[in-house]
């Protein structure tokens, strides 16, 4: 039996990830995890990869985002622990067994995540949130944790959640194609009265960019859902919309981008006023993604 005890199932979600996906899956048979990889319709072999590699596959029909493939993997999963996780990111020997130690040793902890090491060896610690404005640092000096603790925020690349907390929540929130959902799902286990903690010696190494294709209209759909997605986690918990700034800033260099044929620019700026625009018109994420 692993260190975990067969108490967790990985959930990774997957779009064009079969470069990455092999080094994920391999850390976590080694860890003695069962991994379930919920597909989001990519057409580069990683469904039939994750299968070869041991993996239970749910194929989506369709790229359903990021946290709506969450929550798919988390109701097909039946034990105490789902560990969330990218397919981009590989755990060393020992960590998931951490993670787990530590959510015994803190009951009321819901959400565990590991120390995520860069590939350039810098220590990723995101203390800072949207939703969390009490973490601002006005000093701008970013104190790293030395050991575990409690934090309102954690990274939504590798989260071990407590299934039945998870599942009672609502998950991820749905409404989020992409972008903010790990903001949104920590805010709403801290009010409902569960602790976030960063377990020090759990170590996972991130190897960014991992799950995305690259192609032309990347960029700009990326940026669209981030300016949709904070405005619309905004409105959520009554924070200034920050739509229409969003577009007096992003509109004017998008258009002169286009005037200097800087197309990369273009996609940028472009797609971020597109997003502002489209929440005050009343469009909705899934509805741009064919999703509704």
């Amino acid at each position: 039996m692993s260190a975990s005890g067969g108490s967790v199932t990985a959930i990774v979600v997957t779009f064009e990830s079969a470069r990455v996906l092999p080094s994920c899956l391999a850390a976590l048979k080694r860890e003695g995890v069962d991994a379930i990889v919920v597909d989001n319709s990519s057409r580069d072999g990683t469904p039939e990869l994750a299968e070869r590699l041991g993996a239970r596959v749910i194929r989506n029909s369709r790229n359903e985002g990021f946290g709506r493939a969450m929550n798919i993997g988390v109701r097909a999963a039946s034990t105490p622990f789902c560990l969330l996780t990218n397919p981009d990111l590989a755990y060393d020997e020992g960590a998931v067994a951490a993670l787990v130690a530590a959510a015994e040793r803190w009951p009321d902890a819901a959400l565990l995540a590991p120390r995520i090491i860069e590939p350039d060896g810098r220590f990723f610690f995101q203390a800072t949130s949207l939703l969390a404005p009490y973490l601002q640092n006005p000093g701008g000096r970013l104190a790293l944790p030395e050991g575990d603790c409690c934090t309102p925020f954690l990274s939504g690349a590798s989260l071990l959640a407590r299934r039945d907390v998870f599942s009672r929540i609502g998950g991820f929130d749905e409404q989020l194609f992409l972008f903010y959902e790990d903001d949104d799902l920590c805010r709403r286990i801290a009010d409902a009265g569960h602790a976030l903690v960063h377990v020090h010696d759990a170590v996972a190494r991130h190897e960014r960019g991992g799950s995305t294709a690259t192609k032309r209209g990347r960029v700009f759909r990326a940026r669209w859902h981030m300016a949709w997605s904070r405005a619309y986690v905004s409105r959520k918990y009554g924070l200034p919309d920050p739509a229409r700034g969003t577009l007096a800033v992003n509109l004017p260099k998008a258009a002169l981008s286009a005037l200097v044929f800087r197309r990369a620019l273009v996609e940028r700026y472009g797609g971020s006023a597109a997003g502002a625009l489209a929440w005050l018109r009343g469009e909705t994420a899934l509805g741009r993604e064919g999703l509704e």
